[in-house]
């Protein structure tokens, strides 16, 4: 059986209908899904579960926080991690991000 991943980016330009991708390999699927916010991550996390995957990472944007919510809605049962950075870069990220909208 393959294992399963899958990444989801958040921010409320992208189109969760249109803005996804899915790689398969002899080994492992591995998913992008695209979700406006919160509310909708946790309803593809349900999607997610079902599917059997079995880890998924988090974008920067859902914060320590928002992944350990996740974490409870699985009961510690899928491997969740997010992204982040050092420090030192706080402002080079802030002002990347401020020029979505």
């Amino acid at each position: 059986m393959k294992k399963k991943f899958a990444f989801l980016l958040m921010g409320e330009h992208y189109n969760p209908q249109e803005h996804t991708a899915c790689f398969e390999t002899q080994n492992q699927i591995s998913y992008i899904f695209t979700v406006r916010n919160f509310e909708e991550a946790c309803e593809r996390l349900s999607f997610l579960e079902e599917e059997g995957v079995g880890a998924i990472e988090l974008c920067g944007a859902f914060g320590e926080k928002n992944a350990q919510k996740m974490i409870e809605l699985t009961n510690n049962k899928i491997a969740i991690g997010y992204v982040t950075h050092k420090p030192e870069q706080d402002s080079l990220f802030a002002s990347f991000f401020s020029n979505f909208g």
